[in-house]
């Protein structure tokens, strides 16, 4: 509680001498910048503008001078002055100015290939001094990051220096365009349209770079655009602007523009060192103020931990009890008692709910005793909550068994029925109420087996688990949309063979309502080196990543069942089922867009092959789990019957050809043998329609056959 404040007040004091010290480093880093950049890339910059008026009546004459080479040699001086002097500002470079570093660097590599262009004849007089102004605006960007001082008044007359050194590259501009142009005396229309945005450029930062300057800077300034050069200058170009030519007096325009541009030199690098002198004296008071508060603000800070420090150590030591009381109850206690209430055992509420032993100040012992109550609370809320789920667990339980027994009833009276009728109707409408039965007792055993209870159905040999497969197939509504592969042989142990059937149907049900009704869904099965694998995959739109990953989870760590949930109900009996057995569900998107669902049985739970029995050894299922399983299931034959084949039995005199017809046969070409295509397979309800119709065909016969008499 005392460390806080005291961290927070140094970090506070830490923050303030860091953001003034931040803006006298800043001030400095300027200054320096300035002396060694801001100068360098200065004489870069009329250098280049000096070359690029040479270059001008070089492409207008397309003759190379000596004075043009001279002035090359002397801008690559300059290129590696200024290199040098980025390589000796170091640390002083931020990154925003290394990136406008780069940048003219980059501009700086095509200074070659420009020269070559001009010197070869290539390109337009415009085109080439538009290279050459990319290269001067990579150099004012530079001036933009070079312009980085705190302080608001000192960065305004930098920005206003900066509009009026702008200025001034436009009044070169100018110049260059026109030099070329007085050489053949005309301007093209691209040119003249370039002056007149020049012009107008050039006057509105003269405009706004001489609102932004102060007295002492401003006055300098005023009386350059008072001056005889510049007024010259500024009537020649308002005659360009309007009539689109050449001036008429050449030599009048080089003398104003000559006359006017050293002018603004001089006064552009006299008022930079008076700027440069006003920053310098700003961060030297700068460091001054940070000095003395510093200074102070540290002795508070220290003042402030000695004092805290005294009265915190008992304040501390108090609340180092309470914590360890605290920390044991949260970690060990409470987690204890819950995991034990969990498992059904029996918890004393007084007994557990001890108090919490500390000494010092009343509100620590407050404290405790606030602790004490909550410890008391959730225990008693903890014991209420366990057997109150314990109840209603019972009753689910109680409920389960009592609707199992009617349905176990029921299934023996819809078996008798079905065995005592003959009408094909009536047959179907019980088969269907037989079905409907058995999908209800599914349902009562998830809440047996929500409430940890033992399966109601076991055997005592093992069972396939191709009639696992189908039984589970028999205890879902859309069984007919259902397709088994041909599965490898396998068994099950018979004390998890209802269970497993229960886990699949859920999967499978789960299958059929998540996926569109036109479509099937696919049931495989593998005999694996770590046991048997169960695959049911549907074609429905499958989950997230963040869905499969949940109920993944879920499912290999079930949690305490939440009656809130219940749109998971058959999520959740899949998952204690798979924890009962030690089987791993594995949910999964398909590669036909849905789920595949991969149930991994244990080694532990199949059974060798020759363990399964025959005959009458042989473990069943129930009779009506068979029954509708050979409904539901039909490979290659039906139930085990072979399938007949049309006019297999014929001689081969009697048998129908297929091929040419009779006539071209008896011309001495012999019928071509052709395979025979298997019929297509009747459907179980085909075969029940085809016997009832025979069944009652028969019947009507004996009546006929009774009333005629003997």
């Amino acid at each position: 509680m005392l460390l806080l404040p005291l961290l927070s007040l140094s970090a506070l004091w830490g923050f303030v001498l860091n953001l003034t010290m931040g803006d006298a480093q800043s001030l400095l880093r300027a200054n320096a910048l300035y002396r060694t950049l801001g100068v360098t890339s200065t004489d870069l910059g009329l250098q280049l503008q000096a070359e690029r008026v040479r270059s001008a009546e070089t492409l207008t004459t397309r003759k190379l001078t000596a004075v043009l080479s001279a002035q090359r040699a002397r801008t690559d001086r300059s290129v590696t002055d200024f290199k040098l002097a980025v390589m000796e500002a170091g640390g002083a470079v931020s990154d925003d100015l290394r990136g406008s570093i780069d940048a003219l660097d980059t501009e700086l590599g095509r200074l070659g290939p420009i020269r070559a262009g001009i010197d070869g004849g290539l390109g337009s007089r415009l085109e080439g001094l538009n290279e050459y102004n990319k290269l001067l605006d990579a150099i004012f960007s530079l001036y933009d990051h070079l312009v980085s001082v705190s302080d608001l008044t000192l960065f305004q007359q930098a920005s206003s220096l900066q509009a009026m050194g702008m200025a001034r590259e436009y009044v070169a501009r100018e110049h260059a365009l026109i030099i070329g142009a007085m050489a053949d005396h005309r301007l093209t229309g691209p040119e003249a349209t370039a002056f007149t945005e020049y012009a107008a450029s050039r006057k509105f930062l003269h405009a706004r770079g001489l609102a932004g300057l102060d007295v002492r800077l401003r006055k300098p300034y005023e009386e350059v655009f008072a001056s005889e050069p510049y007024l010259t200058f500024a009537t020649m170009e308002a005659r360009m602007v309007r009539t689109g030519a050449p001036p008429i007096a050449p030599d009048s325009w080089n003398r104003a523009v000559d006359g006017l541009t050293a002018r603004l030199d001089r006064l552009g690098t006299t008022s930079t060192e008076v700027l440069a002198s006003r920053v310098s004296e700003a961060a030297t008071t700068t460091v001054v103020k940070i000095s003395i508060a510093g200074g102070l603000g540290l002795i508070a800070v220290l003042a402030s931990i000695i004092i805290s420090v005294r009265f915190g150590r008992r304040l501390a030591g108090e609340l180092a009890g309470l914590r360890t009381a605290a920390v044991e109850l949260s970690r060990t206690r409470l987690p204890d008692i819950v995991e034990r209430l969990r498992r059904g055992e029996d918890v004393d509420v007084k007994k557990e709910a001890k108090s919490i032993k500390v000494h010092g100040s009343a509100e620590i012992t407050d404290v405790a005793r606030a602790f004490r109550s909550v410890q008391r609370t959730a225990v008693t809320a903890a014991v209420a909550q366990a057997t109150l789920r314990h109840g209603v667990g019972q009753v689910f339980l109680n409920l389960a068994r009592r609707k199992q027994g009617l349905l176990h009833r029921q299934l023996a009276l819809l078996d008798d029925m079905q065995r005592r009728t003959h009408d094909p109707d009536r047959l179907e409408e019980l088969f269907r109420l037989d079905h409907l039965t058995t999908r209800m007792r599914r349902h009562a055993e998830s809440l047996m087996i929500l409430s940890r209870a033992a399966p109601g159905r076991a055997w005592r040999k093992p069972v396939p688990v191709i009639d696992i497969v189908r039984a589970a197939i028999a205890e879902i509504e859309d069984y007919t949309r259902v397709d088994v592969a041909t599965m490898p042989a396998g068994a099950i142990d018979g004390t998890a063979a209802a269970d497993l059937t229960h886990l699949v149907a859920e999967l499978v049900e789960n299958a059929t309502i998540y996926s569109p009704p036109d479509t099937t869904v696919q049931v495989r099965g593998d005999l694996v080196s770590n046991g048997y694998v169960i695959e049911v995959e549907d074609r429905g739109l499958g989950l997230s990543a963040v869905e499969y990953n949940e109920f993944n989870a879920l499912l290999s760590a079930p949690p305490e069942f939440d009656l809130a949930d219940s749109d998971r109900l058959g999520l959740f009996v899949v998952a204690r089922l798979a924890e009962r057995y030690g089987i791993k569900v594995l949910l999964r998107r398909s590669p036909f867009g849905g789920t595949t669902a991969i149930v991994l049985v244990p080694r532990s739970l199949v059974a060798e092959e020759s363990a399964q029995g025959d005959g009458e050894g042989r473990a069943e299922l129930p009779s009506r789990t068979r029954k509708k399983a050979l409904a539901v299931v039909s490979s290659g034959t039906h139930a085990g019957l072979p399938r007949r084949v049309r006019q297999a039995s014929l001689a081969p005199q009697l048998k129908e050809p297929d091929g040419p017809p009779a006539q071209k046969q008896g011309q001495g070409q012999e019928p071509e043998p052709r395979e025979q295509e298997p019929p297509p397979e009747r459907s179980p309800d085909e075969v029940r329609d085809l016997f009832s119709a025979l069944q009652r065909g028969t019947q009507r016969a004996r009546e006929e056959a009774s009333e005629e008499g003997p």
